[in-house]
């Protein structure tokens, strides 16, 4: 590991904002879980349920960590290539976190819950990490293609979901969800029933949306340059 990928590890987590960023995606999570336990029926709560909402809904921050490390003035003397592994950290801290905000919640709960709660959990929570990478990967290849934070971020959100949400609709297109979204990728992931065809489909939307993306932002952004867009709030 080279200094400038050490540098863009260390700066993933190095500000204030981000680190309140990290402890603000896990608390949403905490309190999903918490909200889900309460609320749902004894039959579903289990780790996979938990998991499937609790993952989902952090890795909707997870970009973020991304597109600020890509947007970082301090990035200005360092490559593309030697960046974008930063994001690794993060994502890699908030799908574990989810795995651990799920397990304790669920351990906690009442006893009269599902009969196999515990069922596929070690797939499960290896799938929430690897969701959470791919959500911020997304972020650096978002955040390298489009200049404003805002708009990478809502990208984020919007051009995953939008791809879908066209492929729902066309019948014979649906078989391609898997193949060519994160969404699909997710599902099967968080629901612990993997098989070869299924990680095929996840190293597929990998390839598309973490490596592809990527290396088409580095393309556009061709030489490192300073950033001329000041940190967002005082520095994240």
């Amino acid at each position: 590991m080279d200094g400038t990928t050490r540098d863009a590890l260390r700066r993933s987590l190095g500000t204030r904002a981000r680190r309140w960023l990290l402890a603000g995606t896990v608390l949403a999570g905490l309190l999903t879980a918490v909200a889900l336990v309460a609320t749902a029926a004894p039959a579903d709560r289990t780790f996979v349920d938990l998991s499937g909402a609790v993952q989902s809904l952090m890795s909707v921050a997870t970009p973020l960590f991304g597109i600020l490390l890509v947007r970082d003035p301090r990035r200005a003397s360092a490559s593309v290539v030697s960046t974008v592994p930063g994001v690794l950290l993060p994502a890699a801290v908030i799908g574990v976190s989810g795995a651990v905000v799920c397990a304790a919640t669920l351990a906690l709960s009442p006893a009269d819950g599902a009969d196999d709660p515990w069922r596929h959990v070690g797939t499960v929570a290896v799938g929430g990490v690897l969701v959470q990478i791919v959500a911020g990967l997304v972020g650096t290849g978002l955040g390298l293609l489009l200049r404003s934070r805002v708009v990478a971020f809502l990208a984020t959100i919007v051009l995953p979901l939008g791809l879908f949400g066209l492929l729902e609709a066309v019948d014979a297109l649906r078989p391609a969800q898997p193949w060519l979204t994160p969404l699909g990728s997710v599902r099967h992931l968080l629901s612990g029933e993997m098989s070869v065809l299924r990680w095929a489909q996840w190293l597929c939307v990998l390839l598309i949306w973490g490596v592809g993306l990527n290396a088409l932002g580095a393309a556009v952004r061709g030489r490192p340059e300073g950033d001329t867009d000041a940190p967002a709030g005082g520095g994240a």
